[in-house]
């Protein structure tokens, strides 16, 4: 089976050179033990049905039997058995040398179950399900690095392939590299919906051995699906949720989003609260999301042809795929991302914040006619952090280096006010 290339693929080299062990964390099936294979000089496979028994066994007596073999070692699902961390952190320090182990595991394990947090012998790497370049969906012409260091850069006329059609259906088949194997659209839909299924009638309860219920996860699942995008008060969904499960509290809701945490389903995104107008007035809320547009669509049950008469959902779909594209080409900057919104309506759908303090206010818009509100609103923002610099020039804000647009039009150009209209479809790290 063809490798399918992922941008981690130099960022995980880059850890095996830099330390002993590389944790790969993420959604299942998104591809972590695939491309951890592809450094990996020996394999130890947890869940092999035909072993597992005899694993657990030998952990349980002699972990360290477990970690022989050819380095790097894949550990694969190594949360099966939790005494391996510290074994492969006792191993590192021994061994005292770089790249001995890669470790893959779809769910986070509770501190108490392990005894050193592995600081400078493990790192953590996240992997997402593919963005639209590796899918080779998007032609990646216009690349987020070269942006940022010339952000005067000529992007005019860059045409993006992907119809309307066509982002619609990526979002409700995901990011899933099963999916792009399956031959029939049919079979590719298909794949989404049943790791939703598995979420509910399976994962939520073997997470962390709490029995759950497979019918109030659906409901949190949908609830969460519907106010995807948004700034949804965990109140407002414990409303929704509380309508149809009489016996449900918020301690118990608060359980489930916390288990759907740690399987890496949600993900939220973290507010940037910068001091440019009263502290007041900046939401500080958090942006509710999944790791892919597809669980969402899964979770309500939607189809492609849904979403193409009913744009206006699509609208919170098409952004919840540019945030999961985003964080796929920032993490490969080492960036992260954030939101802004104040309570005079004012905002930025995302910031692109990179480690040397560079950052980009961007705004998703799916159709034409959006892009001037859009820009209108980076613009504004732009403007209020010129004006505080006049006035508190002892500790000035970075202004920003980037103002982005990014839409599911199909041609890229830079606006006679500098904003930067980029179709999703042309985008990479």
């Amino acid at each position: 089976m063809e490798y399918l290339p992922r941008i981690v693929d130099s960022e995980l080299t880059l850890r095996l050179e830099a330390f002993g062990a590389t944790l790969i964390v993420g959604p299942k099936w998104c591809g972590k033990t695939t491309t951890a294979k592809q450094q990996a000089k020996s394999i130890l496979q947890m869940q092999d049905p035909d072993r597992r028994d005899g694993y657990l066994a030998t952990a349980g007596v002699k972990p360290s039997l477990l970690l022989k073999g050819a380095t790097p070692r894949l550990i694969d699902e190594w949360q099966v058995a939790p005494v391996l961390w510290d074994a492969v952190r006792s191993a590192v320090d021994q061994r005292q040398e770089e790249g001995q182990f890669i470790l893959t595991g779809s769910t986070s394990v509770d501190s108490s179950q392990i005894m050193h947090s592995g600081t400078g012998r493990i790192s953590r790497m996240k992997m997402y399900p593919m963005s639209l370049f590796e899918s080779s969906e998007s032609s990646g012409a216009i690349s987020l690095r070269e942006l940022f260091s010339n952000p005067g850069m000529d992007i005019d006329g860059v045409q993006s392939a992907l119809s309307i059609e066509e982002l619609v259906f990526c979002a409700c088949r995901g990011g899933w590299p099963a999916a792009l194997r399956r031959k029939s659209d049919t079979a590719r839909l298909m794949i989404a919906k049943d790791y939703v299924n598995n979420i509910c009638e399976s994962d939520i309860s073997t997470v962390d051995g709490v029995q759950r219920n497979p019918t109030w996860t659906g409901m949190i699942l949908r609830s969460y699906a519907r106010n995807v995008s948004t700034l949804a008060k965990k109140a407002n969904i414990y409303k929704d949720i509380a309508s149809n499960a009489d016996s449900m509290t918020t301690v118990t809701m608060d359980a489930y989003l916390n288990a759907l945490e740690r399987l890496f389903v949600i993900e939220d995104i973290e507010a940037w609260c910068p001091a440019i107008r009263s502290s007041t007035t900046i939401r500080s809320g958090k942006k509710r999301g999944f790791t892919d547009p597809s669980i969402a669509v899964a979770s309500m049950g939607l189809t492609p042809e849904y979403l193409l008469s009913d744009l206006k959902t699509f609208g919170f779909l098409f952004e919840s795929l540019c945030i999961r594209d985003l964080k796929i080409y920032s993490q490969a900057l080492g960036g992260r991302l954030s939101y802004y919104h104040d309570r005079y309506g004012l905002e930025a759908d995302a910031v692109l914040h990179l480690d040397d303090g560079r950052y980009a206010l961007i705004e998703f818009k799916l159709g034409s006619r959006e892009i001037a509100e859009g820009a209108k609103h980076l613009l504004q923002i732009a403007a209020l952090i010129h004006q505080y610099n006049e006035s508190e020039t002892q500790s000035p804000l970075r202004t920003p280096d980037l103002l982005i647009v990014i839409t599911g039009g199909e041609i890229a150009y830079t606006r006679p006010d500098g904003v930067k209209v980029i179709p999703i479809g042309t985008l990479r790290n």
